[in-house]
């Protein structure tokens, strides 16, 4: 059976785990497969509020695993990987209707690097590091690192990144907004977990909406963005989380959101 994905679920948080270790947590066939599966089985489960996504041992992921593309016998070739690996598990962390956590604990280079900026928010261990290292082997920034790091960080910034393929630690990562915060590594498996824990109690729904028009901003115009604000907006008052957070305030106690 292959355990190259685990997943464990508690608390209404599904945390999955991305777990070659002896690989870095680089990515071959099965694994990315694997994920996107997992992916999908979070998506069903209404037990699962919350998710996040880190790496067993020292790495949080470092891409693709070049014995794979380098092994005639079982390279299944750049368009198939992007197409049918990568692209996919990009779509569904940003299509997933549930915050996503990126607790990015180790190294996260190449794919790994891109995947984790397409998480909802990503946190890093001090120990964590950054790695464009596309450039370094004659590539290109795939799994939406030309569309996300031109946005979290600035087109000059993301110029060089890109092209110099310059390790990015936690710390200069936060500073200049490429993740949301960063923890000491004696403290962060807790704060990722009370992180996740407060997402899952949050209004899922309002959450799930804020996504989305976060999500088209990337591409509106602020007429068409307004628009879609007054949709989710409305939408979201049909809530009975939103009938409860309003409750919750007149009465002066906090809300008991359900996700529904």
């Amino acid at each position: 059976m292959d355990k190259s994905i685990l997943i464990e679920i508690r608390n209404q948080v599904a945390y999955i785990k991305l777990n070659r270790p002896a690989k870095f947590n680089s990515f071959n066939r099965e694994m990315a497969l694997l994920l996107q599966k997992t992916l999908d089985d979070c998506i069903r489960n209404k037990g699962v509020r919350a998710l996040v996504l880190t790496g067993e041992g020292k790495a949080f992921c470092a891409g693709q695993d070049l014995g794979e593309v380098t092994n005639p016998e079982e390279n299944p070739g750049f368009k198939k990987i992007l197409e049918e690996h990568y692209n996919p598990i990009i779509t569904r962390l940003r299509n997933i209707e549930k915050p996503v956590i990126a607790a990015v604990n180790g190294v996260a280079a190449g794919a790994g690097a891109n995947i984790a900026l397409a998480c909802d928010i990503v946190v890093a261990s001090e120990k964590a590091k950054f790695i464009q290292a596309f450039s370094k082997i004659g590539l290109i920034p795939d799994s939406g690192g030309t569309f996300f790091l031109p946005r979290l960080i600035g087109f000059q910034r993301a110029s060089a990144i890109a092209m110099l393929g310059d390790p990015i630690d936690a710390v200069e990562a936060e500073r200049m907004g490429m993740i949301y915060t960063y923890f000491s590594s004696e403290t962060f498996e807790m704060e990722v977990d009370k992180l996740a824990r407060q997402l899952a109690q949050m209004p899922t729904k309002a959450l799930a909406f804020t996504k989305k028009a976060l999500n088209q901003s990337m591409t509106n115009d602020l007429e068409e963005q307004l628009a879609l604000e007054s949709k989710y907006q409305i939408a979201s008052a049909q809530t009975e989380d939103y009938q409860e957070g309003v409750n919750a305030f007149m009465e002066k106690r906090k809300p008991n959101f359900e996700g529904k």
